[in-house]
């Protein structure tokens, strides 16, 4: 991704850091960390040396899911898929690729769950997305100020704050195959081969690509720091570096292993502050959301699902395990849960009968994909890398990650292990009870739920109530958020984009307020103006 922003060119350099700090979001698809900071210097990375350089390294951050929709709907609600019906990959799918009985859906929030850019919309940051969402729902319209390739925090209002989210997309898993023309700017010879592949010359070439394409993706990110620089912001912005999920290779992506799980992320405060060292506290992607409040001095609301780990409203403790799950994916159902503290991961299967690998044609395009298979049926995967094409599963799993880190020796039988087993058994069903799991539900029964008879559900028409010249909205569905737009005589917009209503508005002479509701999952209502005569007044 290069940003082509029409506003490449800095209109206003700021030297003195706003009382409110800039926040800015680098996002990776499909990477695990196969970083020098984490020790692997394959790639050379030298935009992402130096932030971790600069920064902290966080060392065990990791998604609740190994795909990215479910991944980004945690990320943007600070809520786990599993609990507000977001879980299954993906909502808004092609319908050729969906299960009977389920058609494309926005998936149907619980009420008071928002987007983490709303809270900050509302707290008077300049939000911008270039360009992925992928959330499972239609973002509102009160979620960005701008979501598009030409998002960009220069397009902002002179002086405010901003959140902005810079997506790269070179390293997803279709550019294992889309980039094939690409020259390989890492020798097959000076890959590693990590114990679940065998050690061929194809299977090299298909990992080289792999870290090629993080080398292209550190250059992407490199364009956006210089951009920074180039603005005198990078000492009032706090700069977050990540990935969507791990990474994009057969028994990396889609599984609850710690190869599709695990993340890496580098923070770099303004002043450079902690710089250079590292971090070991657990984080979930369902952190993340209140993180960012927190670094914004916003409060973070009491229904998210995580915790902040840094900023003004860090929690007192860090956690102590991370939960993930795994569901559909595209027309294949595979219903498993896992739970990791700092040293051992648990897995519940619900479905053992089902294999370990999930029939996915989209997965198929990739060449590994294919020699992978093609070596199980000659007979050429030893004992440990035939472990994945098993055709079933144990109910439960187990696995001490100091010593077997790919998740190769099964321990769940091992009476060594019994009171370990049994702490995480419990840790899993306790997470399960306190968020709910819709995974139990079918998805086609989810979806009349959400969407009853297959029907989108419609927001309410917002409605306008005026008191000693302040207009105040409202709208009769429960969690609907209103985005208003203020017009002159003219008819012509004051502002750039639909704002977030939260408190009464006065208008000036000759100025009209147009206003529309809508809930996550819902339609939005259709456009309502405070002089139209057919709009409710109350």
């Amino acid at each position: 991704m290069r940003c082509t922003s029409a506003a490449t060119e800095s209109p206003h350099n700021e030297q003195v850091a706003p009382a409110r700090p800039n926040i800015l979001w680098l996002v990776a698809e499909d990477m695990s960390p196969y970083l020098a900071c984490y020790g692997d210097s394959t790639a050379k990375t030298p935009h992402l040396d130096r932030l971790a350089q600069e920064g902290i390294v966080y060392t065990n951050v990791y998604s609740v899911s190994g795909v990215c929709a479910p991944s980004r709907s945690a990320i943007a609600t600070g809520s786990y898929p599993t609990s507000i019906g977001t879980l299954h990959m993906r909502t808004g799918g092609n319908a050729e690729f969906l299960p009977e009985g389920v058609i494309p859906y926005s998936a149907v929030l619980p009420p008071e769950v928002k987007m983490h850019s709303e809270y900050l919309r509302q707290a008077g940051y300049y939000c911008t997305n270039n360009a992925k969402e992928d959330y499972q729902f239609t973002a509102p319209l009160t979620a960005w100020d701008e979501s598009s390739k030409n998002a960009h925090w220069r397009n902002r209002p002179k002086g405010k704050p901003f959140f902005a989210i810079f997506n790269f997309e070179v390293c997803h898993e279709s550019g294992m195959w889309r980039n094939a023309e690409h020259p390989l700017l890492v020798h097959p010879d000076s890959v590693p081969v990590w114990p679940y592949y065998p050690d061929t010359p194809a299977v090299r070439d298909e990992i080289a690509r792999m870290y090629s394409n993080v080398m292209e993706m550190d250059q992407q990110v490199g364009e956006i720091l210089q951009q920074l620089e180039e603005d005198g912001l990078m000492d009032s912005t706090i700069i977050v570096f990540y990935a969507d999920h791990g990474g994009p290779l057969p028994r990396q992506k889609r599984e609850l292993y710690d190869t599709g799980l695990k993340v890496p992320m580098i923070i770099r405060y303004p002043q450079q502050q902690e710089a250079g060292s590292s971090d070991d506290q657990l984080i979930s992607f369902v952190d993340l959301a209140p993180t960012l409040l927190s670094m914004a001095g916003v409060p973070p609301p009491a229904y998210l699902h995580g915790q902040a780990f840094a900023g003004k409203y860090r929690a007192s403790s860090p956690r102590k395990y991370v939960y993930a799950a795994r569901d559909r994916l595209d027309d294949e159902y595979d219903m498993v849960r896992a739970v990791r503290d700092q040293r051992f991961k648990y897995f519940r299967n619900y479905q053992p009968e089902k294999p370990y690998i999930m029939d996915i044609d989209y997965r198929l395009q990739m060449k590994l994909m294919q020699w992978l298979n093609t070596y199980q049926l000659e007979g050429q995967l030893d004992e440990q890398q035939a472990l994945w094409f098993r055709k079933s599963k144990p109910t439960e799993e187990l696995y001490d990650l100091n010593n077997d880190p790919y998740e190769l020796n099964n321990l769940a039988l091992d009476p060594q292990y019994k009171d370990k087993l049994e702490e995480l058994r419990k840790v899993h069903k306790q997470w399960q009870q306190q968020y709910g799991d819709q995974g139990f539900i079918p998805e086609p029964e989810l979806l009349q739920m959400m969407w009853p008879n297959l029907e989108q559900p419609t927001t309410e028409e917002p409605s306008f109530h005026e008191n000693n010249q302040q207009i105040s909205i409202h709208c009769d569905t429960e969690g609907a958020s209103i985005a208003y737009q203020i017009k002159n005589e003219q008819g012509e917009e004051v502002f750039d984009h639909w704002q977030v209503y939260s408190t009464p508005l006065s208008l000036q002479q000759g100025q009209t307020l147009v206003a529309i509701a809508e809930r996550i999952g819902y339609k939005r209502s259709r456009e309502v103006k405070w002089d139209d005569p057919t709009a409710s007044q109350k």
